[in-house]
């Protein structure tokens, strides 16, 4: 079994399913992909929403329930992009396993690939020019912590228009 862990940003569409599984043609083990998907925390929102006051989702303070009911509507999107993602990879014959985390993305990575005993991490983002200049993003601080090979590749962009 050739382990991988998937970090993605937002639901997989089925190029990305098709040039992730590319990767690993001609690999004569069999391929198993153990997608991450992280949400939001709803305290983070409320938090940054308040700071930026109109620009973000704002929460009514008053009603006790609000925050868990922000959280649970993040976590059942977040869960519904996750099976849509795993599902297009069990569609194409490939063994999938998925994980929704709360935690940082990276720290949640690493903890993956140790759990997994995975042999490669992939790690699927829009563009973050800023953050990738700044070597802030997710790639560049994954890399200062995982002791497996890594792969950035852009969302939803062909292998030929990443270059």
């Amino acid at each position: 079994m050739y382990d991988v862990a998937l970090l993605i940003e937002r639901q997989l569409n089925a190029l990305d399913a098709d040039q992730i599984i590319a990767l690993h043609e001609g690999l004569e083990d069999t391929v198993r992909y153990h997608l991450l998907l992280p949400v939001e925390n709803s305290n983070a929102i409320l938090t940054s929403s308040m700071s930026a006051l109109g620009s973000g989702q704002i929460v009514p303070i008053g009603e006790p329930d609000a925050v868990e009911d922000v959280q649970e509507e993040i976590v059942k999107a977040g869960q519904s992009e996750l099976d849509a993602s795993a599902g297009l990879l069990s569609e194409r014959g490939q063994q999938v396993t998925a994980l929704l985390t709360e935690d940082d993305p990276i720290d949640a990575l690493v903890q993956l690939v140790k759990d997994t005993g995975s042999s490669e991490a992939i790690i699927l983002t829009e563009p973050h020019v800023v953050q990738e200049f700044l070597r802030i993003d997710w790639t560049a601080r994954a890399q200062r912590k995982l002791e497996v090979p890594s792969v950035h590749l852009l969302e939803h962009v062909p292998f030929d228009a990443q270059r």
